[in-house]
């Protein structure tokens, strides 16, 4: 088995050339080869990471993994931020808690037998980080205020950070297999077609903001969720890795979450002040219609779905079964955790007909998360109704229906309308247009896009925020530009 420090502590140790608290200098090897791969990730963030030159920002950087006090805010030069390894304190009593090898203890090492899946694992999570970073490069151009610029640069920074939170588990504990694989994720492009990233979403372009606050909403929130999987895993460093990625995670969706909040306010409130439900009319005013919000709604939240792969998997199962992954929460959960005897019902087609089909519950494991999922996102869209409701406007958003714009599982081979009825290949092409974006949308959309990056004021299509940053106010200057 390779091995790795397993220091525990709970602070950041800012005097190395990488910060961590994993006593990265009592391996001098790994600290060596990690310091090698540092310069060809500044180089990846040089070219691949935000496009606006700034002088500074005022961002959050993690000093210490306990409960209170972990981040410390200032402006930092971005080129200067210090992105460390940080894994969670050490249980030194965890147990194993589901699968064949439940009440064990933890592993601190990579069981040879499970090597390849849990390096397979590791590998798809760390593409997903820089792939974002590389989706929004351009966004900062056209900043709807100085609060949502440093935002998304807080964003863009962590995932940098979570980046390395994975590569340092392929160079400490996946030798020389490990080393080619971190190479790899900055190898790996959003959108190239010679390499692109590995799983589609990542792949879509982010042009203007609508779609990243979709994003961060959706997409993100599949990373929640798959990092809450991995959390469970009996793999202790990798489940140490997630829980600490889980806490900074919850910016991201909440940036997310506030940004539909305050693009649904601003459209609400001009069609209350105006009187009108007309797209058209609303705008001509500067905001985004309610149907073109429902719209990318619909797109991110699809594409997001798929992130989750089909409705039933065995290697999902022997993931499981193995103690490599386990479910969301998985220690509420009231069963025996090991599920060889259960059963559960998926979503399926019976007969060519949207339905559910009986499997066993290690299958249907993606199903048991997608359906966590979806109950989250639903909380989202109940924010944004009230919203409308408190507008006085009788419109509302929802979720489309699982089979709506599917490229994997079940619904991958049919085409459904949002509200699930199946429809022929002609009728899907003649009436898509009034459920995902069109070119006409998008160039709407991003006509609106106009930078405001003057202290305290805010593009007129968005709403501004109920409170700043950190205590500071909504006119604080979050960003210095270059």
């Amino acid at each position: 088995m390779a091995s790795a420090s397993t220091g525990s502590g709970t602070s950041a140790d800012y005097t190395e050339k990488i910060p961590n608290n994993v006593g990265l200098q009592e391996d001098r090897r790994l600290q060596r080869a990690l310091e090698s791969w540092q310069p060809n990730f500044l180089s990846w963030w040089q070219e691949m990471g935000p496009a606006l030159p700034t002088q500074d920002v005022y961002l959050r950087t993690a000093v210490n993994v306990g409960r209170e006090g972990w981040a410390h805010f200032g402006h930092v030069a971005m080129r200067d931020y210090r992105w460390g390894i940080f894994l969670a304190e050490r249980d030194p009593d965890r147990r194993i808690g589901f699968g064949q090898h439940i009440g064990e203890p933890a592993w601190q090492q990579v069981p040879g037998e499970y090597r390849s899946e849990l390096r397979r694992l590791i590998v798809i999570q760390g593409d997903t980080e820089p792939a974002s970073v590389e989706q929004q490069r351009n966004l900062g151009a056209t900043a709807p205020s100085l609060y949502d610029l440093r935002n998304l640069f807080q964003v863009n920074v962590e995932e940098g950070r979570h980046l390395w939170a994975m590569v340092y588990l392929l160079h400490a504990y996946f030798g020389r297999d490990g080393r080619e694989e971190a190479e790899d994720l900055l190898r790996r492009n959003s959108g190239s077609a010679e390499s692109p990233r590995i799983l589609g979403a990542f792949n879509e372009e982010t042009p203007d903001w609508l779609s990243f606050f979709m994003f961060t909403y959706f997409t993100d929130r599949d990373g929640k969720y798959q990092l809450g999987t991995l959390k469970e895993s009996a793999f202790d460093p990798l489940s140490r890795t997630c829980e600490f990625m889980l806490k900074e995670e919850a910016h991201h969706m909440f940036v997310g979450t506030t940004g539909v909040d305050r693009v649904v306010e601003r459209t609400a409130q001009l069609m209350a002040e105006n009187d009108t439900d007309d797209a058209a009319a609303v705008a001509a005013r500067g905001a985004i219609p309610l149907d073109v919000i429902q719209k990318y709604l619909n797109f991110h939240y699809s594409v997001s779905l798929d992130l989750f792969g089909g409705e039933t998997s065995t290697n999902v199962a022997n993931y499981y079964s193995a103690g490599l992954k386990g479910r969301w929460l998985e220690g509420r959960r009231k069963d025996d955790h090991k599920l060889t005897d259960d059963g559960m019902f998926v979503d399926a087609l019976v007969d060519g007909e949207i339905g559910q089909a009986e499997v066993s519950a290690l299958t249907g494991l993606n199903t048991d998360l997608r359906r966590e999922y979806t109950a989250d996102c639903q909380s989202g869209v109940n924010r944004w109704n009230k919203i409308l409701a408190e507008a006085g406007l009788p419109r509302r958003l929802k979720l489309p229906h699982l089979a709506f714009n599917r490229k994997v599982g079940a619904f991958a081979g049919v085409e459904a309308s949002p509200d699930g009825e199946t429809l022929s290949a002609d009728e899907w092409h003649r009436r898509q247009s009034q459920w995902l974006p069109t070119d006409v949308d998008k160039t709407f959309v991003r006509s609106l896009m106009r930078p405001v990056h003057e202290r305290g004021k805010i593009a007129a299509w968005i709403a501004p925020p109920r409170n700043g940053i950190n205590g500071k106010p909504f006119d604080y200057e979050y960003v210095h530009l270059a």
